[in-house]
């Protein structure tokens, strides 16, 4: 029986390239190659003994090959000091792994047809997906897009893996002059789905799950959440699910998720805690209107980037 527990591994660099706005890090890592499924991330450790830098970054696994010496890649953008110390890395440095972490991707028993909507960093999790949902029969229809073309995530792979690829972007650098949302709604309309998986920020996963709810297609939403620890420890990237006895609860993103059925995350109160939730202080939170709630600190997040935090 595979185990699928957590590991952590100091691990050495196999390869490190730019992929256009991002960085590729390839590092040896088989005991998180080998317990992998594809919607599961891994959390790095930044910065040396003397740069203060404490927390962990969390990235979402952009590829696996078990066969290959158990290397595992993910990719970034550079937003801060911990990510460009990663981006500095060469090969044969260490770098200190915890993974694979996080609930994956529910795959269909039965052959069926699936759309991948990705925004950004959002198609990072979305190419293994892919990979495992074509070992299972089923098609693969892509949706990615980005404000503009180098930001798009995994577009060549997209391109070998899917029966279709949609491309857009805001400034129309590249593809369509759309938002993913719409050109989702465009595919499930040509191709259609029977189910569809959604990666990226709350505002995508938002329409999406309206869209696949309209046209009573289930919708899977990997959430961009902010994470801390990526553990399960520090609570600071709960939102608020309901779950099939109706009852909404503050659940961790990093351990309950990342991946989520769309029409049980309540994407509107996201960074509150709704004065109907298990256990909310509803005295606290129910009087007071959304827009004078107060944010959620900026932390770390399955976005390939980092807020700086230490």
């Amino acid at each position: 029986m595979t185990d699928f527990r957590p590991v952590q591994m100091r691990v050495p660099v196999l390869a490190a390239r730019p992929v256009d706005h991002y960085h590729a890090l390839t590092v040896v890592a088989p005991g998180v190659a080998e317990r992998f499924r594809a919607g599961q991330f891994v959390a790095v450790a930044v910065g040396d003994d003397r740069s203060g830098m404490m927390l962990r970054r969390p990235f979402s696994i952009y590829e696996v090959r078990p066969d290959h010496g158990g290397t595992v890649e993910f990719r970034f953008a550079v937003r801060g000091a911990g990510t460009a110390w990663l981006a500095e890395r060469r090969a044969q440095d260490l770098v200190d792994v915890v993974g694979p972490l996080g609930r994956p991707y529910p795959l269909p028993r039965d052959p069926v047809n699936c759309v991948l909507a990705g925004e950004e960093h959002g198609g990072a999790s979305l190419v293994p997906l892919a990979r495992a949902l074509r070992r299972r029969g089923c098609r693969v229809d892509f949706v990615l897009g980005a404000s503009t073309a180098a930001r798009i995530l995994g577009g060549d792979s997209a391109q070998r893996l899917g029966e279709s690829l949609t491309l857009t972007t805001e400034d129309g650098s590249l593809g369509e002059r759309a938002r993913v949302s719409d050109m989702v709604q465009r595919v499930v309309h040509e191709a259609p789905a029977d189910v569809v998986y959604a990666a990226g920020p709350l505002p995508l996963l938002r329409a999406v799950t309206a869209m696949g709810t309209s046209h009573g297609i289930p919708v899977q939403v990997s959430v961009e959440q902010q994470m801390t620890c990526g553990t399960g420890i520090c609570m600071s990237c709960v939102l608020p699910v309901t779950d099939a006895d109706e009852i909404t609860r503050m659940v961790r993103t990093c351990v309950d998720g990342p991946v989520f059925r769309g029409e049980q995350v309540r994407f509107d109160d996201v960074g509150t805690i709704p004065f109907d939730a298990l256990g909310a202080p509803g005295w606290a939170v129910a009087a007071r209107p959304q827009h004078d709630r107060e944010p959620v600190d900026a932390t770390p997040s399955l976005t390939g980037s980092d807020r700086e935090v230490s």
